[in-house]
């Protein structure tokens, strides 16, 4: 495991000599600033007179939208602010979390699998950039609100007032969000997305449901680094050990499964890569079934039967939950059970859709060509 891969110095970085800022007013703000200023630039232009509903979009139609545009000015206010804020929190430098890493490598390139989907399908290119924004930041509050529900006696321990309230709410450096938390507030998101672009969810889940499942193995090679959502007791070959002061070694300790003066913990099973398995796995499965699938909704049908009890599998080798409501079932498994019921349930209603109905784009999705 690694959760920090390395420390970027908030004065910059030294080449030659000559130290780089990249905080401030350094080189990230005018990154940045290119990046928001381009965005209006090509909003602007692609909003112009030529535009016509009855006409396919232009070739230089802006991945941006409001939304998106708010988002890179917070980035940008952050990266100017940096250098005052940030010594504070973290004098030796910015860290850089392996887990983050990963998160922003799935996210990438889920976006780009589902972009290049989209446009095989005549979808306008910034329908997928948008939504990846009304995604990821529900997406990653809601894994955490789950988390502090889940764990909300571990997490407050000790919190006497306001301040670490806050701190013990958003600090993330020990595992904190639950996978589940942000796949119910990403769903959410989606729906309210839908709505507001007026787009057809079901037809949109196809294409996007492959790169879900690209990002959650990309987030749980995230979680082998950060060392949450560890094994049990592990007696094969390839159980890990976990150094000491590592998430797992603390949560150990804590339980009395292990001396305060160990080395390390002993072999565990590595459920976060077989995590990371399953959802590379899935995302291939669903990847190629929407090559023949019968109608829209079809792949998200496949992956709410598959992923749940994939999860539910793996969940009997996590050692870092409990069972819940006097059961042996982890809080994980109860709402695998939910979606596995709710995939079964989709399932009849595909069929009965099934009938004389194709699974591609509806015309009120693709473009129009005049």
């Amino acid at each position: 495991m690694r959760q920090v891969l390395f420390r970027i110095p908030w004065e910059g970085i030294s080449l030659g000599g000559v130290t780089l800022p990249l905080f401030g007013f350094g080189l990230l703000f005018w990154v940045l600033l290119a990046v928001l200023t381009g965005g209006v630039w090509l909003g602007l232009r692609s909003a112009g007179p030529a535009s016509s509903k009855n006409s396919a979009p232009a070739a230089t139609d802006s991945p941006f939208d409001i939304g998106s545009m708010l988002f890179w000015l917070f980035a940008l206010i952050l990266v100017v602010q940096a250098r005052v804020i940030g010594p504070r929190m973290a004098p030796e430098g910015l860290p850089i979390f392996g887990y983050g890493v990963m998160l922003l490598i799935g996210l990438t390139t889920a976006v780009f699998a589902a972009d290049w989907r989209a446009r095989s399908e005549g979808l306008p290119p910034e329908t997928i950039w948008d939504l990846a924004i009304w995604l990821f930041i529900p997406g990653i509050i809601g894994a955490r609100i789950f988390y502090l529900v889940q764990y909300r006696d571990r997490v407050f321990t000790g919190v006497e007032n306001l301040p670490q309230f806050v701190w013990a709410t958003v600090n993330l450096s020990e595992g904190g969000i639950v996978l589940y938390g942000g796949l119910l507030a990403g769903a959410a998101a989606y729906f309210t997305f839908c709505a507001v672009k007026k787009l057809p969810p079901l037809q949109l889940a196809d294409i996007i449901t492959p790169s879900v499942f690209i990002g959650i193995g990309f987030g749980r090679i995230g979680c082998l680094l950060n060392g949450c959502c560890y094994g049990d007791a592990c007696t094969l070959p390839w159980g890990l050990e976990f150094p000491a002061q590592s998430v797992p070694f603390l949560a150990l300790v804590e339980r009395g499964f292990l001396a305060p003066d160990a080395l390390h913990t002993p072999p565990l099973h590595p459920t976060q890569i077989y995590a990371a398995l399953d959802g590379f796995f899935i995302a291939a499965l669903t990847w190629w079934y929407y090559g023949v699938r019968r109608v829209p909704g079809d792949v998200l049908g496949l992956a709410l039967l598959i992923s749940p009890l994939t999860r539910f599998l793996i969940e009997i080798l996590r050692g870092d939950e409990y069972g819940q409501w006097g059961t042996t079932l982890t809080i994980s498994q109860w709402v695998s059970v939910a979606l596995f019921t709710t995939g079964l349930l989709f399932q009849i209603y595909l069929s009965r859709q099934a009938h004389g109905v194709r699974g591609g784009l509806p015309s009120n999705l693709k473009p129009s060509v005049t």
